[in-house]
């Protein structure tokens, strides 16, 4: 045991995106286990989470990765409680309904790499346009390529803190990019997708760049940024039935707007019905349907209907911990 540096993350009260905030406690003799943190303060009037007058608000630890990026460093994520224990109204996570970790989930995170001196994704010319989207998905080389050494170095620090960071690559628009979580339980994967924004956030300030999770940060001929949600409980894993995959679809339909209020702000901008989306206020589904709401993969249905489902609503800058519990709640219904 030695004194460590724990990192306490959490979501602020802002609307309609809450941001991240941080500090750092200093403890001497830690083990590195989560037990072992312990519940912190801080002051929710400077976050838009409580009153002046009564301004405490609570940090409870709820996972905890190691910090490769600073010796003896550790990454707490934390759930906002108020002070007499329960959970705040800002605290996503607390409404989670998958304390068995039935519910599987794999978020695919797209994001902008931007500029702080032009505030334009990279490759982005000021005053202009770079060629339209096509050649970036997936590419390689300096003419459609940029910003692959931050990549790659979050890519690295996330393995290494044990986040299940499953891939990454370039997207369909100039300096757009994504990466991949995965986690066996709602929750967990929440976590594990926060600290993963936390890290690029953070790896950000060396580069000089700023990592925009707006939907549709560039007006124009190009895809917005989403965060798919794959999603899967024991039923969809092993029930090898059409009928009941498209029953549990058919649950989503009567309850659009429910899934839309918490798939993040501004997705009305990015879910136009082109550039492979379905239009915000309709529903469909269908096989390898990338313009669909709901995709039933390909493997699902070769493997006899024994997988998952991807809910490809969901905006860039939305809360995996509300977009989990209204997927939970609506399979559930089903």
């Amino acid at each position: 045991m030695s004194t460590a540096k724990l990192e306490y993350i959490w979501l602020d009260g802002y609307s309609p995106t809450q941001n991240m905030r941080s500090k750092t406690k200093i403890l001497k003799d830690f083990d590195g286990k989560l037990k072992s943190c312990p519940i912190w303060a801080f002051d929710g009037s400077s976050t838009q989470q409580a009153e002046g007058g009564s301004s405490d608000c609570l940090l409870k630890p709820v996972s905890i990765f190691p910090d490769p990026t600073r010796e003896n460093g550790f990454l707490v994520m934390t759930e906002v409680m108020n002070p007499d224990g329960s959970a705040h109204v800002s605290n996503g996570r607390s409404t989670i309904d998958d304390d068995d970790n039935d519910f599987w989930f794999g978020f695919e995170q797209e994001y902008f790499i931007m500029d702080t001196d032009t505030d334009l994704p990279l490759g982005f010319p000021p005053g202009g346009y770079p060629g339209p989207q096509g050649l970036y998905y997936c590419s390689v080389g300096g003419k459609n390529t940029h910003g692959r050494q931050l990549v790659e170095d979050h890519a690295d620090i996330c393995l290494a803190a044990g986040i299940n960071i499953e891939g990454i690559n370039q997207e369909v628009a100039c300096g757009q990019w994504e990466f991949q979580v995965f986690g066996k339980g709602a929750k967990r994967a929440g976590d594990q997708l926060w600290i993963a924004r936390y890290i690029l956030d953070r790896l950000t300030e060396d580069y000089g760049y700023y990592i925009e999770y707006h939907p549709k940060p560039i007006q124009g001929d190009w895809n917005g940024s989403g965060m798919h949600a794959n999603f899967s409980n024991e039923v969809l894993r092993t029930c090898g039935s059409k009928e009941t995959y498209e029953k549990i679809c058919e649950a989503f339909r009567p309850v659009v707007k429910e899934h839309i209020a918490v798939y993040g702000a501004y997705n009305d901008m990015r879910l136009t019905g082109k550039h492979e989306t379905q239009s915000i206020d309709q529903f469909s589904y269908g096989v390898s349907d990338r313009g669909a709401s709901i995709r039933i993969p390909i493997i699902t249905v070769e493997n006899g209907y024994k997988g998952w489902l991807e809910d490809r609503r969901p905006a860039s800058n939305a809360d995996p911990y509300k977009i989990a519990a209204r997927i939970i709640k609506t399979v559930k219904s089903a």
